[in-house]
């Protein structure tokens, strides 16, 4: 077991860079124990092996950048398909209430 050097939030994020199939909290997690204040890594999959943790904090960066990139394409594709319905005199409730909303 390793000691993190990232946060234990950006952690699932980091790995999923690396290692797109694997799930957090079932092949891989962070654990704290009672009487420590460090975290560790704990690399439960044998499908990969373990990361050297200064390949996650490297990664790090790259791996936040890409999941805010994702984040804003998804507000603006959210504010396209409201602009959208919007021209057409319809909203998101409007769908929802016609069992056409997925949201």
């Amino acid at each position: 077991m390793q000691i993190l050097t990232i946060t234990p939030k950006d952690l699932p994020i980091v790995v999923n860079h690396i290692y797109p199939d694997l799930i957090p909290n079932k092949d891989f997690g962070a654990i704290k124990f009672s009487d420590s204040e460090e975290i560790f890594l704990e690399w439960v999959t044998d499908k990969y092996a373990e990361p050297e943790m200064a390949t996650l904090v490297a990664t790090l960066p790259t791996a936040l950048e890409l999941k805010a990139q994702a984040e804003a394409e998804a507000v603006a594709k959210k504010a396209a398909a409201e602009a959208k319905l919007a021209a057409l005199g319809l909203t998101a409730d409007d769908l929802k209430a016609l069992g056409l909303g997925g949201n």
